[in-house]
């Protein structure tokens, strides 16, 4: 049951990057959309993190 809420929570957090990295952050280059978008896939929770405290500004 602690893993199937811990999927949801990961996988919510990918698609709000997702979405914030296509929608939102117009500054960023093609390149860097690629990138933050692959750390979230690669790194759930800690690539949300990061690009909400480092790529998200």
């Amino acid at each position: 049951m602690l893993e199937t809420i811990w999927g949801i929570i990961v996988l919510a957090s990918v698609i709000w990057v997702i979405y914030d990295v296509v929608t939102q952050n117009k500054r960023l280059s093609g390149a860097m959309k690629v990138l933050w978008i692959i750390a979230a896939l690669l790194f759930g929770i800690i690539g949300a993190a990061a690009y909400y405290f480092l790529g998200r500004k």
